[in-house]
């Protein structure tokens, strides 16, 4: 399957007024890619909006509530009266919400899988049946934003993370059925680990201290790049940090041991020390401001190693085994070199 470059792509982006959402919107404009923004907060989607039309780029916005049905057909329609159709679909919104499941209300629970699981499922059929009426000679990509937490759940984040492994579910049948069909339509999930995002702010809060992100802690921007990496390149998932990588591998290893090292460490690891300042930022209502960074303590990764190697994988390839030959030889020439003074 092979998907446009992003200069000729029309991208729908929901969720693009913070945080990662914001971080792609941006990246994706510079390298000229024509841009349907979606969230709730239309300040935020004019603001922005404006900016990329200043730096000479192309984008319109829809103000829409990825969790009712209804807003998302809004997001099709426009789509196609602005551009005439769209190239890549990429389910970003969600919410959060940090406390212990036996005092977090139902209705919150429900509120955050009716945005983080419902979002994405009316989000991915509605661009499944869009790309389907679409005459293409190249093939579409869907990408929903998962999380390391897809793989492994995380203690005070319960509800987040069973929305995230929901997604998983839901993102790896939909892959199957598509294929199945012969859709050209490349189905990614994208896992983020911890980024400094405005995330534990703008996330429900029941802590008794304002909460934070377990470090290490990525840029936003890292994640991005993922993003618009599979725009372009069909993969089936991809971690967007090393150590989400590493806390999936310790996940399925040694579960039991993991469960000790989170219980010991993760509940006082989320936690900043410090009188808790809000409750629920942006889960009943959108949040002003576009912020792509939160307020991360201590050091801020700026790029991930492991995913650099894993969107290139055949240079990196190159680089182990050139590495590897220089070793060979060097170590044959000190062999050589030693045998000969003997």
């Amino acid at each position: 399957m092979r998907l446009k470059p992003l200069r000729q792509q029309v991208i729908v982006l929901t969720g693009p007024t913070s945080g990662i959402g914001l971080a792609t919107a941006r990246m994706a404009a510079k390298k000229g890619a024509r841009l349907v923004l979606a969230a709730r907060d239309e300040s935020g989607l004019a603001d922005l909006t404006a900016e990329i039309q200043k730096g000479g780029g192309e984008a319109v916005y829809v103000v829409a509530d990825v969790g009712v049905e209804e807003d998302i057909a809004d997001i099709v329609r426009v789509a196609h009266e602005a551009f005439g159709g769209f190239d890549t679909w990429v389910n970003n919104a969600g919410v959060g919400i940090y406390g212990p499941l036996l005092e977090v209300s139902t209705e919150d629970q429900r509120r955050l899988m009716d945005t983080n699981f419902w979002g994405v499922v009316y989000g991915s059929l509605a661009a499944a049946r869009a790309f389907r009426n679409q005459q293409r000679t190249l093939g579409a990509a869907l990408i929903n934003v998962g999380s390391e937490v897809s793989e492994r759940a995380t203690p005070l984040l319960g509800m987040y993370s069973a929305s995230k492994h929901a997604v998983k579910g839901f993102t790896d049948a939909l892959r199957m059925e598509l294929e199945k069909a012969g859709d050209p339509i490349s189905v990614t999930l994208v896992k983020p680990g911890a980024t400094d995002t405005p995330f534990p702010q703008h996330a429900k809060n029941y802590l008794d201290q304002e909460p934070v992100l377990p470090s290490p802690v990525y840029v936003p921007e890292v994640v991005a790049e993922v993003i618009l990496h599979c725009a372009q390149t069909p993969v089936r998932e991809m971690f967007a940090s090393g150590s989400a990588k590493l806390h999936s591998l310790q996940g399925s290893m040694m579960p039991r041991v993991l469960d000790w090292l989170m219980e010991a460490m993760y509940f006082d690891k989320q936690k900043s020390g410090k009188p808790a300042t809000h409750a629920d930022e942006a889960f009943d209502a959108p949040a002003a401001g576009m912020r792509e960074r939160g307020n991360a303590q201590g050091h801020v990764r700026q790029w991930s190693a492991y995913t650099k190697a894993s969107m290139h994988p055949l240079v990196t390839c190159a680089l182990v085994a050139g590495m590897s030959l220089a070793l060979y030889a060097a170590n044959e020439a000190f062999v050589k070199g030693k045998t000969s003074r003997v």
